[in-house]
């Protein structure tokens, strides 16, 4: 694609998110919806193969599907309340089709089986766009009408999302869809918490991001779509695969890294209302992430065939492009733990 194209893209896909998170209008945020979508998927098609193109096709006839129920919804609430800002309606098939349309399109359990294929069909740049900056716009509206939501059909999904998350990347040795099941998990921390404290919720959404960014840049810059291709990374440049397997821990929620804020935050949160049930099994299932992701970490690191030649050290002598951004990404992945309660109070 050319600049001009490249730039109108980009462009549109920033102001169709902004255009959702600063609306109270239904109708202008359905429309930041539709322009953030349209405008993804030339990027999710960048590379010209089959399975850009399937992956693409799959993300539009999804989010198309969930666009439409919107609609019906937002209708719906126009024909009942007689207008179109956001209020908290009673009716149960609104609440329940707005519920079901915005857990589709962040691709929450049970409706998750597209995003993992559509992130492996994309490149890592297009995946990582699609599994951060698209969540943002669904997850403030779900913020902003959470009075208004299907309870008992969010819990559902927040619970399923963590055990499907988990559970279906055990068996995975492609990155992107390891990163595509973390996503879904990470999304049910975030939705279970919602109705409780949304700070809690947009907190989790930012660390996940930070951590996201920064994973999925490393991952790109040395091309590692593999597990395979991670090991042979080791002997290349150990320093790159710190951070990535400290990004991947931090992921897990392993203290004292980043990524234990948001889930210690959530834990403290669910047990001051006395959801003992929920989140004792949200924490039995986010082991199933840990697992993997301590998994990747032996076979990357504590599984070198012994050598005698002197190709174990020659990252050492290597200018290695990522090199100048390796201190950033340490600390965004690792230290970033003593200014939670900042970050949560700004949320």
């Amino acid at each position: 694609m050319n600049i001009t194209l490249t730039m109108t893209i980009y462009t549109t896909l920033i102001m169709g998110t902004l255009i959702t998170l600063s609306s109270s209008h239904w109708l202008l945020m359905w429309v930041g919806l539709e322009m953030s979508m349209l405008s993804i998927i030339p990027i999710l098609m960048n590379y010209s193969n089959p399975r850009s193109t399937e992956a693409a096709t799959k993300y539009f006839l999804t989010q198309t599907t969930a666009s439409m129920i919107l609609l019906l919804s937002i209708i719906m609430t126009m024909m009942h309340s007689g207008q179109w800002s956001i209020i908290h309606t009673n009716s149960q098939m609104i609440s329940l089709t707005l519920t079901l349309s915005l857990i589709m399109k962040l691709g929450l359990a049970p409706f998750h089986f597209w995003i993992t294929e559509v992130t492996q069909g994309t490149s890592l740049m297009a995946g990582m766009i699609m599994l951060t900056w698209q969540k943002i716009a669904p997850l403030s509206i779900l913020i902003q009408i959470y009075p208004a939501t299907n309870q008992p059909l969010i819990i559902s999904s927040a619970l399923l999302s963590t055990l499907l998350g988990g559970w279906g990347g055990l068996n995975q040795t492609q990155l992107r869809k390891i990163l595509a099941y973390s996503s879904i998990a990470h999304m049910g921390w975030m939705l279970v918490v919602m109705n409780y404290n949304p700070s809690i919720s947009l907190f989790n959404l930012t660390i996940y991001i930070i951590l996201s960014i920064s994973l999925f840049t490393t991952l790109y810059m040395n091309n590692n779509l593999t597990t395979l291709s991670l090991s042979h990374t080791w002997s290349t440049a150990p320093p790159i695969i710190i951070i990535i397997l400290m990004n991947l821990l931090s992921l897990g929620g392993l203290p004292p890294l980043t990524g234990f804020s948001p889930k210690w935050f959530v834990i403290y949160e669910l047990v001051k209302n006395d959801n003992i049930t929920i989140i004792t099994l949200m924490t039995i299932m986010a082991l199933l992430n840990l697992y993997f992701y301590m998994r990747l970490m032996y076979s990357t690191t504590l599984t070198l065939f012994p050598s005698t030649n002197n190709t174990k050290t020659k990252w050492y002598f290597h200018n290695n492009k990522t090199m100048t951004i390796s201190p950033l990404l340490f600390t965004l992945s690792t230290m970033m733990l003593p200014l939670s309660p900042l970050m949560i109070t700004l949320s």
